[in-house]
């Protein structure tokens, strides 16, 4: 699976998405995009968009999004944080879909 880490996401992540291609907004060339012209150039390049951003699902509007989306709502966006919740993260990546928001919780 093709998966954008969102800029609020540490790129130190990817290491734990093994099997999957992981590259960081930064590293598309899309740092400072909005969220909305975000979705639009991911969903040409990428299946599934991992953010911790709680707000972005009532920003945006899905349908017709091809990319999915997974929020990880956790106390922070440390990888110590956000580590743990990575097996979490991998079963929803299984389950993702595109236009939908899945939610992980930490």
């Amino acid at each position: 699976m093709r998966v954008l880490l969102d800029e609020c996401v540490p790129r130190a992540l990817r290491g734990e998405l093994p099997g999957h291609e992981v590259r960081t907004v930064g590293e598309a060339g899309w740092a400072g995009v909005k969220n909305g012209a975000l979705l639009q150039l991911a969903a040409k390049e990428f299946d599934l968009l991992l953010t911790v951003d709680r707000n972005l699902e009532y920003q945006q509007n899905f349908s017709g999004v091809s990319i999915a989306v997974i929020v990880i709502h956790a106390k922070s966006n440390d990888i110590v944080v956000l580590r743990p919740l990575m097996p979490a993260v991998l079963v929803a990546m299984s389950n993702a879909k595109p236009g939908v928001v899945t939610h992980v919780n930490g």
